[in-house]
């Protein structure tokens, strides 16, 4: 009975009527199969452009520091836009702008605390999203630092007790903690998009001035290969594992280093790193001019061989102690020579009240040797630098 049905519906294969039906449903599954194929060409061109708006945003930043690079210097300052000597949270506020009438062209801002409501100087994070949207709308750069509290203890950067960073290394017991503090830096930078969705690129600049011992991450806690490794998996969890793509990573060490070897002891490879940094306070307040100066040199050097952006990253005179010190020594070491004249961008730290500010206000007595500093032809504040953009 089963062999009749199966034969009678076999020959029922080849009558007209089945033909026809047979003919739709070919149509239909070819047209199915197309139709298939062009969403996934679709989506797959829309996933790519995404890619290239990201790459796109990313490389403009990159091209546009390069080609700066050698002829202009952007000046930056800390927390420029979030508070300044006598103000706090005023939109629109900045104490570069009121000593010189143009904003700085560089902005820098701070991920320590991230994960509370406030980071360590007291500027709420989402606050901080709607700076950097802000710089980016005016024109400007945006630099990111993270004193990173150390996730087993949740002690601040600068507290060395019980620190293992083995621990928290891929392997360790306490791994998973660190990506906690990753996963919420991978959150904060996926905030950062323009009104029309587009990702707004940064210089985020990790574990800095790592040759000191004033940080967890520094020698005094951290072996070279530890941090190397902390570096490198700190990048690749964020772009690859976390899709952030709109990064430039800065590598800066502190002024502890006398040559290009030292300065690339703790090097995490070519392939993690954009910028090559300095951080130098010292030696200005020792009156080192010339060791400013071979530093900045060797930094220069490394960039130019390694095909990578040079940069002052963080500097400055603590309440201005040294006289004139925007004109008698910062700029007299960025325009010593042509290795000094390479660095992108010159940054200062952050004017948190009257004890502790780099820039100065209208009523102290080196403003007049700030704005001095500032009309420098080689010195960029924000709308000469969107002029040359």
């Amino acid at each position: 009975m089963k062999e009749t049905c199966f034969r009678k519906n076999a020959l029922n294969m080849f009558s007209p009527i089945w033909i026809v039906r047979r003919g739709f449903w070919v149509a239909f599954l070819r047209n199915l199969f197309l139709l298939f194929v062009l969403t996934g060409m679709i989506g797959g061109c829309s996933s790519k452009a995404r890619e290239n708006i990201i790459d796109k945003e990313v490389e403009n930043l990159r091209n546009s520091l390069n080609n700066i690079s050698g002829k202009y210097i952007l000046f930056g300052h800390q927390d420029d836009l979030a508070y300044g000597l006598g103000w706090k949270g005023i939109r629109g506020n900045s104490d570069v702008k009121s000593a010189t009438g143009d904003y700085p062209a560089l902005f820098g801002w701070e991920l320590g605390n991230i994960g509370d409501f406030e980071n360590i100087d007291g500027i709420p994070f989402d606050s901080i999203v709607s700076y950097i949207k802000l710089a980016h709308t005016l024109g400007g750069v945006n630099t990111i630092s993270w004193h990173a509290r150390y996730p087993v203890t949740n002690f601040n950067s600068w507290n060395l007790t019980d620190i293992d960073v083995q621990s928290i290394l891929p392997g360790g017991d306490n791994h998973g903690l660190f990506l906690e503090k990753l996963n919420l830096l991978a959150g904060f930078f996926h905030r950062l998009k323009t009104p029309e969705g587009k990702p707004i690129p940064v210089i985020f600049r990790p574990w800095h001035e790592m040759y000191g011992n004033w940080f967890w991450w520094g020698r005094s806690k951290c072996s070279d290969d530890d941090y190397i490794q902390l570096f490198r998996y700190t990048v690749d969890y964020l772009k690859n594992e976390k899709k952030v793509s709109n990064l430039l990573i800065a590598f800066s060490p502190d002024n502890r280093f006398n040559s290009e070897d030292t300065y690339l002891e703790r090097y995490p490879g070519d392939e993690y790193v954009d910028v090559l940094g300095l951080d130098d306070y010292g030696d200005f307040r020792s009156g080192r001019l010339d060791l400013v100066v071979i530093k900045l040199g060797i930094v220069s050097d490394i960039a130019k061989k390694k095909n990578k952006i040079a940069a002052f990253t963080e500097t400055g005179s603590d309440k201005l102690e040294i006289n004139n010190w925007y004109t008698s020594n910062l700029l007299q070491v960025l325009k010593a020579n042509d290795k000094t004249r390479n660095m992108a961008w010159v940054m200062v730290w952050r004017n948190r009240d009257s004890e502790h500010f780099y820039v100065p206000n209208g009523q102290h007595p080196q403003q007049e040797d700030f704005r001095l500093f500032c009309d420098d032809k080689m010195i960029i504040l924000l709308d000469e630098y969107k002029r040359l953009k």
